[in-house]
């Protein structure tokens, strides 16, 4: 395995990263609150993430990435009231357009979207823990507050102060709390809203307390890799370090902690309740997702990204043109030369494409830097394409040599599409992961029968699933019997 450097947010500082059992990673990303459409801002966070494990299971690494939908909250529930909708049909609505999204992206590394629904007797056993050790109280009405001065160390993430927690950012004035910092970790129930029974009475969750209940099953009390926007480090990962560490006494909860900078609109952060926001879906119908994708990774995930609408895209299609142009030329002439290219691929080019391969993963193995190894790429190209000028007949493994840079970056930077991958392989693909993640949801609410039925029906359609050490792969199973090239997926 590859080593690898990570600026981790907590401790301010670039460190070696080392799994606590490697080569297993556990990485959780902040999902989305699908309370309406996703804007671009959320699909920069998306692609950071997926390049990061893309590219730890490229060096070696058995990434496990799961990433939370916050199908329960108070933005979902107001907005649901305001449509007439069924709060949680709403959010699937949603989360359907962002898995669209995510594949015309190439967003396709996470192993499971659990939602938060899905969790609520590991939440209720989370908020127990806080209240018998004594770092969360019941109000009179059945709510349960964390109450923030009792861990010392809230704030180390972010370094601010408590006072610093005002009104905003998701939370409200609420006279039952002791202090104003306080945070509610389940809600006692309002009438016509969901509800579930807890020792509290019905209610539902607080937005914080979903991730380290669904991190704490899934990944354990503590793990490798937490991302997120930046915009989520105070209050909300700050939160979550109070509740997994109060709740299990083991610290830290997480090994690195990663935040991806904000993408801003003239300066100023986009946002639904600003009103300022570009829509992913329909950005990457006027776009495509190639350009957005290159768009986000032309730039250090840490460092804002700064969108201007009259210039951003224009820039970025005639960048990504320029880039992807030798590849292009490349692929063509792979395919059509066949047996006459008989140019073989000077000794020198040969070397500089295998030594660029590990440049590209020296660069990118440095705190996951995707603008340099981009800039190698066009340089890279440059040279492609001044010995393809000046030479009319290449051979078909001349132009794979030369290749080698460009396959790099479709697998880890996901940059460039497999040109031989049939459509019909990706369907599969995600028809294959949508029956696993429900058959993982099943299993993680004890409903084995369900389990066993998905399972069954996927084996009749060929598809052979085992279980191996808490996570799943399939195989195709041809009608001989054979067993093909299998896919972890959990």
């Amino acid at each position: 395995m590859r080593p690898v450097r990570i600026y981790d947010t907590l401790s301010r500082e670039v460190r070696r990263f080392q799994p606590r059992t490697p080569p297993r990673v556990g990485l959780f990303v902040c999902g989305l609150t699908p309370y309406d459409e996703a804007h671009i801002g959320h699909g920069r966070v998306a692609v950071v993430f997926d390049v990061v494990a893309r590219a730890l299971t490229h060096w070696g690494y058995r990434v496990f990435y799961v990433q939370n939908v916050t199908n329960i909250d108070d933005k979902l529930l107001r907005r649901a009231a305001e449509l007439g909708a069924e709060p949680l049909g709403l959010a699937e609505e949603h989360f359907r357009s962002w898995a669209r999204s995510m594949d015309r992206l190439r967003v396709r590394s996470v192993n499971y979207y659990p939602r938060a629904t899905d969790y609520i007797p590991e939440i209720i056993d989370q908020v127990r823990a806080l209240v018998d050790r004594g770092f969360a109280y019941v109000a009179d009405d059945g709510s349960v507050y964390y109450e923030v001065g009792r861990f010392p160390d809230y704030g180390k993430l972010s370094g601010q102060r408590v006072e610093a927690l005002r009104p905003g950012a998701r939370l409200e004035v609420d006279r039952r709390k002791r202090s104003a910092e306080d945070f509610v970790l389940w809600k006692a129930a309002t009438p016509g809203e969901p509800s579930w029974p807890s020792p509290w009475g019905p209610g539902r969750p607080g937005w914080h307390i979903e991730d380290t209940a669904i991190t704490g099953r899934l990944l354990g009390p503590q793990y490798d890799l937490h991302g997120g926007g930046l915009d989520l480090k105070f209050p909300h990962h700050e939160a979550e370090i109070a509740q997994s560490e109060g709740a299990t006494g083991l610290a830290p909860m997480v090994a690195f902690w990663m935040h991806s900078g904000l993408l801003t609109l003239r300066g100023e952060k986009m946002s639904k309740s600003l009103g300022n926001v570009r829509s992913l879906a329909s950005t990457i119908d006027s776009e495509g997702g190639e350009v957005l994708r290159f768009y986000y990774l032309n730039a250090h995930y840490r460092n804002p990204l700064d969108f201007d609408p009259a210039t951003s895209f224009a820039e970025a299609r005639e960048a990504y043109r320029r880039l992807r142009e030798p590849f292009d030329r490349l692929t063509e002439r792979s395919r059509s030369m066949g047996p006459g290219g008989t140019t073989e691929l000077p000794d020198e080019l040969a070397d500089a494409a295998d030594e660029l391969e590990d440049r590209l993963d020296e660069l990118l193995a440095d705190d996951f830097r995707t603008r340099e190894p981009i800039a190698e790429l066009f340089g890279w190209g440059r040279r492609v394409v001044e010995w393809l000028d000046r030479t009319p007949d290449p051979s078909p493994s001349a132009c794979e040599t030369l290749l080698l840079p460009y396959r790099w970056g479709e697998e880890v930077l996901g940059l460039f599409p497999a040109p031989d991958r049939e459509a019909g392989d990706r369907t599969l693909d995600r028809v294959v992961a949508a029956a696993l993640a429900a058959r993982a949801r099943a299993r993680q609410r004890g409903d084995f029968a369900e389990a066993d039925r998905i399972r069954t029906e996927l084996l009749a359609a060929g598809i052979l699933v085992e279980d191996r050490g808490g996570s799943s792969t399939w195989r195709h199973r041809p009608a001989d019997g054979a067993t093909e090239a299998s896919t972890t997926t959990d």
